[in-house]
């Protein structure tokens, strides 16, 4: 019964929704950069290249077997994965600088100091009274 008790607890301190969404929105950002990449910056570079897809780079390994293709290596969808990977990473990058940037400026932000609470107003009055005698 405690580990229910606490995952309840932990459910209700919105860590697991926070999490959820995250990772629904981090889905829905990796289909956009994919059709990014795939869509709109690849067909540009492969017409720069010589007119090549890159998504259909492939090694043929060896022959075709009876009613079967040849084994491949499919290399252009491995470079469009890691293209897909290095613009998402760089703007995560930028996503976390941008938030550290706003964390910094937050604690550089001079406060006034607190105002005594009524306990040190008396303990002041008390010690002043001390030092009169």
């Amino acid at each position: 019964m405690g580990v229910v008790k606490e995952f309840k607890e932990f459910a209700i301190k919105g860590n697991m929704i926070d999490m959820a969404v995250g990772i629904i929105i981090g889905a829905a950002f990796g289909k956009i950069i994919g059709s990014l990449v795939s869509d709109v910056l690849m067909p540009p570079l492969g017409l720069l290249i010589g007119g090549v897809n890159f998504t259909s780079l492939k090694a043929t390994l060896g022959l075709p077997i009876e009613g079967k293709e040849a084994a491949t290596i499919n290399y252009g969808n491995f470079i469009q994965a890691t293209v897909d990977f290095l613009i998402v990473a760089f703007v995560v990058f930028l996503m976390v600088k941008a938030i550290n940037r706003m964390k910094r400026k937050e604690e550089v932000a001079p406060t006034a100091p607190p105002a005594p609470t009524k306990d040190q107003i008396l303990l002041t009055e008390i010690r002043d009274l001390l030092k009169a005698r």
